[in-house]
């Protein structure tokens, strides 16, 4: 909704307006609301809210100089609208507003203030000095349809075993498919949540979506398995990510959390001079998280195994290593089958090269076999076709 009113507003980025939304959805609960300064205190010395974990306050600090000013004249019952791109998004009734140290938060949140640190001098840039605290109200279907989405899944289906998988598919492998499989053996129900980060350094969503999509309606029981967007903010960091993967998929009613044993958030952390196990921090969420071990392919072997049950060494291994996999993908090339699918890899070639060939038919008719019939062909047809002549090997 555009905005009419010159009342006061804050403007707040995509990263806050998501963030407020999960809340308000219930989504990051027993968080339901941006903490006061009392709580903000207890909760950074204690990293526990109403008796379960969360590793740091949940705040509204908004940076900029005309924020500031704002924030520095309300008063406990003003009313502000808060304003992301030219649009009106939400507003806020003030309980109170008090100063915080940015680089405590950070620390709080990343574990280090460190500037060299990639995330804080991001979120340094959008971070401010004042919080503010009050019952707010903000628009964003994204999350509230995806909610809404689970929850008719759920109804439907009458799943009673639901099982949550958080996964970027930067892209899609196999290793990644093995995970999804293994993970349907145990389930009535499987929801992807496939993650929208807010930074470049990945493939467009929509290009994932659909080579996602494309493996599960070709080689799964598709009605057992939902895609969802899972937006992740700068408050997903470090070992936080496990704790708030978990509080989200419980409340988007899974009962099951699998994770890879390489997933951010795994692992052993100091804290007040104890040693402490991630999984120490995720009990009383009231959810089951469980790992999977990293598969690789092992040539000796010949299929997908798990590092702990191959007995050949590291050099009979490949990896599913996927920035290495996505880089021959940025160059134009279809990852050998061992590790992309070629219908995975010719969905998403398809949309990152369009019209990437002159006279294609041309091209299609003169390599692969046919029965003498003309046929159209997109793009897509021309990779999965190809993959197969590559994996001719009476040749070779």
């Amino acid at each position: 909704m555009a905005s009419s009113k010159r009342n006061s507003q804050l403007y707040i980025d995509a990263e806050a307006l998501s963030t407020m939304a999960l809340v308000q959805e219930g989504l990051i609960s027993p968080v339901t609301s941006l903490m006061s300064k009392k709580e903000a205190i207890e909760v950074r010395k204690s990293k526990i809210y109403k008796d379960v974990a969360f590793p740091f306050p949940f705040l509204l600090t908004p940076g900029g100089e005309k924020n500031e000013e704002v924030l520095k004249s309300l008063k406990q019952g003003d009313e502000v609208e808060l304003v992301h791109e030219g649009l009106v998004v939400g507003e806020l009734t003030v309980d109170e507003t008090f100063a915080i140290d940015p680089r405590e938060r950070l620390k709080c949140i990343y574990g280090t203030s460190d500037i060299s640190h990639p995330g804080v001098k991001t979120t340094m840039k959008r971070l401010g000095k004042i919080a503010v605290t009050g019952e707010y109200s903000v628009e964003y279907p994204l999350i509230s349809s995806s909610k809404d989405m689970i929850q008719s899944k759920i109804q439907k289906s009458g799943a009673k075993d639901i099982t949550a998988l958080m996964l970027l598919a930067n892209p899609l492998n196999r290793a990644h498919e093995r995970m999804i499989r293994q993970a349907l053996d145990q389930s009535d129900l499987v929801i992807l949540f496939l993650i929208k980060p807010f930074t470049d350094n990945s493939l467009r969503y929509d290009i994932r979506y659909d080579a996602l999509l494309t493996f599960i309606e070709n080689f799964l029981p598709s009605n057992k398995v939902l895609i969802v967007p899972l937006e992740k903010s700068y408050i997903f960091a470090g070992y936080n990510e496990l704790i708030l993967d978990a509080l989200v998929a419980k409340n988007y009613g899974c009962n099951r959390l699998v994770i890879g044993t390489n997933h951010a958030g795994l692992g052993l952390y100091y804290d007040q001079d104890r040693l402490n196990s991630i999984f120490d921090e995720t009990k009383d969420v009231e959810i089951e998280v469980t790992t999977m071990e990293q598969y690789v392919y092992c040539n000796k072997c010949r299929t997908l195994v798990s590092t702990t049950t191959c007995p050949h060494g590291q050099h009979h291994h490949i990896h599913y290593h996927s920035p290495s996999i996505l880089k021959l993908i940025e160059a134009g090339m279809m990852p050998p089958s061992v590790l992309v699918r070629r219908e995975v890899s010719a969905s998403i070639l398809s949309t990152l090269y369009p019209d990437r060939f002159e006279n294609l038919q041309e091209i299609y008719d003169a390599l692969m076999p046919n029965d003498g019939l003309i046929e159209k062909h997109s793009e897509e047809d021309f990779y999965i076709k190809l993959m197969g002549l590559y994996q001719t090997t009476s040749l070779t």
